[in-house]
Parts: C-alpha cells; structure tokens; sequence
C-alpha cells in the first residue's frame, strides 16, 4: 500500500487533489481511498487529506501517520506544523514552491533524503497561467504522478475531466502536462548530475 499525505490550506483544493489522485489510481486498475482531515474548515485554515493506493481493498480507515509521500500546497505550513512528522526515510516530498529546500530552510531536514524523491514546483504559477486562478492542487498531482512514476498523465488527466468540465478541465489538464513536464526535466537534470559527480 502506497500512503499520501497532502498539506495545505482551506480552499487551496487539498481534499479534491487526494480524490483526483484517488480517481487517477482507479484509472489504473488500482484500489484507491482518499478523505480529509478538518480542523476549523474556513479559507485559509490548515487542511489535511489523504489518499492510499493498493493492488488489492482497502480496509484501513484511519489517518495516515506515516506516509511514503508528502504534498505541501502551502510552504507557509513548514514553519507552522510539522508536516515532515511520521514521513518513511525513503518518501517522496514535492512542495509548492519557486524556491529550492535550501531557500525554504528546510535543507537539513531533507538531507537524508534520496535527492531524486524530492520536488519543489511552482504549482500557483502554473494555475494562474493555466486555470487563471492560484490554486496548486492539480500541478502538485500531476508533478507528483512523475515524480513518483506512480501514475501516468493520462491517467491524471481522465481524473481531472472527472472533476471538472469545459475550459476548467482544459485549463487544468494544460496545466497538469506542464508540471508534469517541468518535474521529469528536473529528474533527467538531476540524473545526468549524479552521473558527472
């Protein structure tokens, strides 16, 4: 079983990403379950959904502790919770940022990390320019889907179409491609880096 947890804030799109990775897993003939975490539900307010995938039925219900990913929508949360808490020695971690771990001061924190599981991508900018509004959630998706090589874009893209219809889905699918893109780029650099050190 592959266990996601995604950080971010209220209206941000948190729990309609886990049910788009959700729907995106059923794509590929996996099992899938995705649901929140809510505190105080107002814009803004700290949010949490999780979302796991297994080949086979899901029984658990509880809350992810440990998760083999991290999505943070929102890098201000860094400084405000411990969004790394429980998060395996081998996860991923992609966050909504233009700046890289060391800018967000966080570098220690990853150092253990393999460098090739770890993603910072401008996902806000990437929904602005595609969506015309600041919302993170589908870029994070589908950079996560290649950063992971858990899911296909196509798979991501059936899954926004479900969500969304007309020049949202297209935007939104626009969007997802370029992140999507923008993260195996970023692997590839980061491959031929290891093979020169």
């Amino acid at each position: 079983m592959f266990e996601v947890r995604i950080h971010g804030r209220g209206g941000q799109g948190v729990v309609t990403a886990a049910e788009m990775l959700s729907i995106a897993a059923f794509e590929e003939g996996r099992h899938a379950q995705a649901f929140p975490s809510f505190g105080s539900e107002r814009t803004g307010a700290p949010v949490v959904a999780f979302c796991r995938v297994a080949d086979r039925e899901i029984r658990l219900r509880e809350p992810i502790m440990m998760p083999d990913a991290l999505i943070i929508q929102d890098p201000t949360l860094l400084r405000q919770i411990d969004v790394f808490a429980g998060l395996k020695k081998d996860g991923f971690v992609l966050i909504n940022t233009k700046h890289t771990f060391e800018e967000l001061g966080i570098a220690d924190l990853v150092r253990d990390f393999p460098a090739n599981r770890l993603c910072t991508l401008p996902a806000i900018d990437l929904g602005l320019k595609h969506v015309g509004r600041p919302v993170p959630n589908v870029p994070l998706l589908a950079g996560f889907a290649a950063l992971s090589g858990m899911l296909k874009l196509e798979s991501v893209c059936k899954a926004i179409n479900a969500k969304f219809s007309g020049k949202v889905a297209q935007g939104n699918v626009a969007a997802a491609t370029e992140a999507f893109n923008m993260v195996l780029a970023r692997a590839k650099d980061l491959s031929k880096e290891v093979a020169n050190a």
